[in-house]
């Protein structure tokens, strides 16, 4: 396996647009050619985060942006994975990259959702188990995650002001990050005062849905030398699906769970993705996770062995979360102060990561970032992990 860096990123910045999901990919991708200092023929193959809601309604997001950038003749190579799409589509290119079939690729992913909650059933038919579960059990996505966190709470004692506190830290972050979309302080009560979306979670401690894009230029090193910017070198990358038994089954037919079984996706693609990169989870100097609700932000560190059960909220009470603590977590501003393009997310850690590993991010910035990394999951028990190195 050869080694693989991604030279380029761009993204475009989260909110509401009239522009059509082409037109916001299309800036992120034109802003990580310039960043990685190539121009659209050296490109030899794209890899594509899609969904129904883009690409003329059957997931070609790629194939829309060859019709924009140039008709080359490029192949493209459409994904979808839930939420877990971008960073689906950006292991597939490093992949593919690594094991010699390509020495330039493009990875992109964009997302256009509309107002509300996602909707994670693709039709009306009793034969699709979201649907089902859905419009019968009556559970979505923000369900599933009180649920999480009231299973926190009863075991873990974690409490209604450490939850807000997850928000409140989330805009700190967000204020001096001018991608994201929610950049207004909040406070504790505040947050505690918003609307319940599902008990106990507010909604200002639920990611909301935006609109995003999100690309980048990987290559082998062989040929770093065309490139303009600091290459950040992918020292790990996994896929993983969920196991039987989680305590969060990933359709309506699960059972209670064995123990200790819990997000199994999430530590499988982890653990994978360490592994290949040869380090330890202490061993990092920052994690971007997807925090689709506050609840995510501390169970997942504990789920990876950052720290122990519960140990997460005196952390984040105590500033050890942010960039100049112990142990930084989504230095970004996250899912919460981004909103979630399902398509992006992947590619937006992989750009944040890279900015922080290249010293460029600011008063955001992780004092001496030398390894991160990223962590999605995805509808369908899918879940990846990227593992980047300076």
């Amino acid at each position: 396996m050869r080694r693989v860096a991604v030279v380029g990123v761009g993204l475009h910045k989260y909110g509401k647009f009239d522009q059509s999901v082409t037109d916001l990919i299309g800036d992120a991708v034109g802003r990580a050619l310039d960043d990685a200092g190539v121009s659209w023929s050296q490109i030899e193959a794209i890899s594509s985060a899609s969904s129904r809601s883009g690409g003329r309604g059957w997931g070609l997001n790629g194939n829309d942006i060859v019709r924009t950038f140039g008709q080359s003749g490029v192949p493209v190579y459409n994904l979808s994975a839930g939420c877990a799409s971008g960073a689906n589509a950006f292991h597939t290119a490093y992949s593919m990259v690594a094991g010699g079939v390509y020495d330039v690729m493009l990875v992109l992913g964009g997302e256009k959702l509309p107002k509300g909650m996602i909707q994670y059933a693709a039709s009306k038919e009793d034969t699709d188990a979201e649907y089902v579960k859905q419009r019968c059990v009556g559970v979505t996505g923000p369900n599933v995650w009180a649920l999480e966190a009231n299973r926190r709470i009863a075991e873990l004692g974690t409490t209604p002001e450490t939850f807000a506190q997850v928000s409140v830290k989330s805009r700190i972050l967000a204020r001096d990050n001018e991608y994201a979309r929610y950049r207004d302080e909040l406070t504790v009560d505040g947050v505690l005062a918003s609307p319940i979306i599902s008990e106990p979670l507010h909604l200002y401690e639920v990611c909301p849905v935006s609109d995003g894009a999100a690309a980048a230029v990987i290559c082998a090193e062989e040929r770093l030398s065309e490139m303009k910017s600091s290459p950040v070198w992918v020292a790990g990358c996994a896929v993983a699906t969920k196991l039987w038994g989680d305590a969060i089954p990933s359709d309506v037919a699960g059972f209670a769970g064995q123990q200790g079984l819990h997000h199994s996706e999430i530590t499988g693609a982890v653990a994978k993705a360490l592994l290949q990169a040869g380090v330890g989870v202490k061993e990092l100097d920052l994690v971007e996770l997807a925090d689709n609700s506050v609840f995510h932000e501390l169970q997942v560190p504990e789920l990876l062995g950052m720290c122990e059960p519960g140990e997460s909220d005196s952390l984040l009470v105590k500033g050890q979360t942010m960039p100049d603590g112990r142990m930084p977590i989504n230095p970004s501003g996250g899912f919460l102060s981004f909103g979630e393009a399902t398509m992006a997310m992947g590619i937006f850690q992989v750009f944040e990561a890279v900015h922080q590993l290249r010293g460029w991010s600011g008063k955001r910035q992780v004092p001496g970032a030398k390894l991160a990394l990223t962590q999605t999951m995805g509808l369908g028990g899918n879940a990846a992990a990227i593992v980047l190195k300076s």
